[in-house]
Parts: structure tokens; C-alpha cells; sequence
């Protein structure tokens, strides 16, 4: 089937703060565009009292918004689309403690505080509910990639398919998309079946502490939903699947702010250096005259081959400090997220016949392809 290219949506998610710097950082009232100023480098050590300005224009800017809001604007169409058969991705990208576990998972105080993955979670199955004119087979898989290794947190689990305690590698797709080999796949009936592997998974992941963040998230971790869709009022051998990859990226950070050392240090360098390729990736395909684009230069954006370049519906979610001491990591983050902004997928429905039913159809009306012909009278 053939697909349109489609911009990735980019939305800045502002991390609330009494001390936000007005004077350095301005949101617009079109609530889609960021001003921000700051002072020049100085050289020796001299205070350079000239400004410089830039101007973000994004999707959305979300300050002071909700848990909900957000989740509204930025992913409940792309969990709908994932029910006509479109892949989607939703990635949050930033500086570590920026806010990029809470928009993704949330904060266990209250429900209200709960992010996006338990809220598609919930609007997948309501989903399932509602469309009682089809049947729906939903699976999880929780994928955690630490120091460039690739774990699944989802592996102490007995029931799942194609579960593996060996090496997990990125694999070729015939149709050019990619999935995980080894990495467990589980079946789930509910929302609360589907929360328990979210928490079980959550339980697994890396975390450290710094001087910018007590609970660091220490790795890149993407919870995958499959959905498999199939009509009960038509005999008929097609059926629609989808993936929803919901991406929580490791926080980039500077080790003169963090203090990082010993091993945290050394995660924060191979943190560092796969945000790089990926900004390096980005780059390449936001760049039309580049045929090579250098996927396989980490297992961070290899797996995201798909979600970067491919068959999905994409929005990135750069959450930013707004205070005025992070405002080189705040510059930093929002040049990304204009990079991502040119960056085009291609979706399209992921259609599929099924053989089986074909074949029976074909024993069940042996004669179907035979064509009578009657001459004219």
C-alpha cells in the first residue's frame, strides 16, 4: 500500500520550576513557539553583557499542562491510529532531570500524576471494548538498552513468546523494518495485566543517582504494544497489526554539572555517546541529498530504524528546564528537536493475508477459481 511522507511532530515540554527564568525564556500565545535569549560567551573570563536570541516554531509547547492535556495533544491520535493499523512512536528526549520519565510513566502519588504509557495503556483496551465488530490480541515487550547492551526486562516472566535468556540483536525486516530477536513477547487481556508487566519492568530498569537527578534513569527503555486486529463480521483472510513503541531516551548530561564518577560516569558516557549517534542519524535523514544513513552505529538507533525513518507515525517530546542555569542544555535540546522537526516517515497500514484461512476457504469452494463461460446466445 502506498504511504505519504509525514513530518515527526515535536512537542517542548517545560519542567515546572518556581525559579523559571522570564526574562530568558518566552512562550508565545500561539502556544507553538519559543523565544529564548542569553548572554554570548565571554572569552577569559570577561562578562559579555550582549544577547542573542533564537526562535523554536514547534508543534506544541506544553508549560504548565497537565498530565491529561499532554497526553491529548501529543499521543492519544497516535494511539488511535494504531487501530486502523499504523505503527506510532512517542519518544521524550532531554537533559537528565527534565522530566522525561514523568511525561512517559508518571508519578505513583496520585492517578492524575499518571503519564503517557499507563494512559495508552488504558485507551488501548477501552479501544478493545468499544469495537465489538472486531477481535484484538494484544502483547507487551519492555526492552531496556544499557551501555550498549540490550536487555529484556520482562525476561524473569516464564509465559511469553519467543522468550530467550540469550543475546538480544536487532534484526532485518523483509518489508525493511527491524524487530528484536529474543525478546519476549506477552500476551495481555486487560489494563491491569498490562500494568503489572509495565510495573514489573519498571522494577528492572537501571537507575543512579546525581547531582541533578536522585533517580537517573541510567539506560534507554522502550515498551512495545502489538496489537493484531481481525474483523468478526467478515470471512475474510485479511487482518491489520501495529506496533506502538513508547520511548523513555536516557537523559544526556554534562559530568562538570552532574559529578558523575566511577560507574555512573561511565554511563553517562555511553549515554552520551548513543544520543549522539542519534542526533547524527537525525541529521542524516533530515538531510535529503544523504542516501547513508548510519542506523546501525548504535543499538539505540537501530531498533528506532523504524521510528525514525520508516513506517510510523512519530512525535518526539523534548522536555527542557526553565530555569536559567541549564540554558546551554536547554539551547542544546530545543536545536534537536528542530532537526527532528524536519525529519519525514512514511506510514502506511500493515495489511496481511492470512494462508491458513485461505487455504481452507479454497478446500471449503474447490471450484471458486474456475470461471464459467457462457458463449452469447
Amino acid at each position: 500500500m502506498s504511504s505519504q511522507a509525514s513530518p515527526v511532530k515535536v512537542y517542548i515540554r517545560i519542567r515546572p520550576t518556581a525559579n523559571f527564568a522570564h526574562e530568558i525564556i518566552e512562550c508565545l500565545p500561539d502556544q507553538q513557539t519559543l523565544k529564548v535569549r542569553s548572554r554570548k560567551d565571554s572569552k577569559r573570563g570577561k562578562r559579555n553583557n550582549q544577547l542573542s536570541s533564537w526562535v523554536f516554531q514547534l508543534n506544541g509547547v506544553l508549560h504548565n499542562v497537565s498530565q491529561e492535556d499532554t497526553y491529548d495533544r501529543v499521543a492519544h491520535g497516535v494511539v488511535l491510529g494504531a487501530f486502523e493499523g499504523y505503527n506510532g512512536t512517542i519518544m521524550c528526549f532531554g537533559q537528565t532531570g527534565a522530566g522525561k520519565t514523568y511525561t512517559m510513566t508518571g508519578a505513583a502519588e496520585t492517578y492524575k500524576q499518571r503519564g503517557i504509557i499507563p494512559r495508552a495503556l488504558q485507551e488501548v483496551f477501552l479501544e478493545v471494548e468499544q469495537r465489538a465488530d472486531h477481535t484484538f490480541t494484544v502483547h507487551l515487550s519492555f526492552l531496556e538498552i544499557y551501555n550498549e547492551t540490550m536487555v529484556d526486562l520482562l525476561s524473569s516472566l516464564k509465559k511469553g513468546k519467543c522468550s530467550n535468556s540469550g543475546v538480544l540483536t536487532v534484526v532485518e525486516e523483509t518489508g525493511g523494518g527491524v524487530s528484536v530477536k529474543g525478546l519476549s513477547l506477552h500476551l495481555v487481556h486487560n489494563e491491569e495485566e498490562a500494568l503489572n508487566l509495565l510495573f514489573e519492568g519498571e522494577m528492572n530498569r537501571i537507575i543512579g543517582e546525581h547531582a541533578l537527578n536522585k533517580h537517573s534513569s541510567r539506560s534507554h527503555c522502550i515498551l512495545t504494544i502489538h496489537i493484531e486486529s481481525r474483523s468478526r463480521t467478515l470471512s475474510d483472510a485479511k487482518y491489520i497489526t501495529s506496533k506502538l513503541n513508547l520511548v523513555d531516551l536516557a537523559g544526556s548530561e554534562r559530568l562538570s554539572k552532574t559529578g558523575s564518577e566511577g560507574q555512573v560516569q561511565t554511563e553517562a558516557m555511553y549515554i552520551n555517546k548513543s544520543l549522539s549517534f542519534l542526533e547524527q542519524v537525525i541529521l542524516a535523514l533530515a538531510d535529503r541529498r544523504r542516501e547513508h544513513v548510519p542506523f546501525r552505529q548504535s543499538k539505540l538507533t537501530h531498533a528506532l530504524k523504524d521510528s525514525l525513518g520508516g513506517n510510523c507515525n512519530t512525535v518526539l517530546v523534548a522536555n527542557i528546564y526553565g530555569e536559567a542555569a541549564q540554558i546551554e542544555e536547554t539551547l542544546s535540546t530545543l536545536r534537536f528537536a528542530t532537526r527532528m522537526k524536519c525529519v519525514q516517515t512514511k506510514p502506511s497500514i500493515n495489511e496481511h493475508v492470512d494462508p491458513v484461512i485461505i487455504k481452507q476457504w479454497s478446500v471449503d469452494h474447490p471450484y471458486s477459481k474456475i470461471v464459467p463461460f457462457y458463449p452469447k446466445a
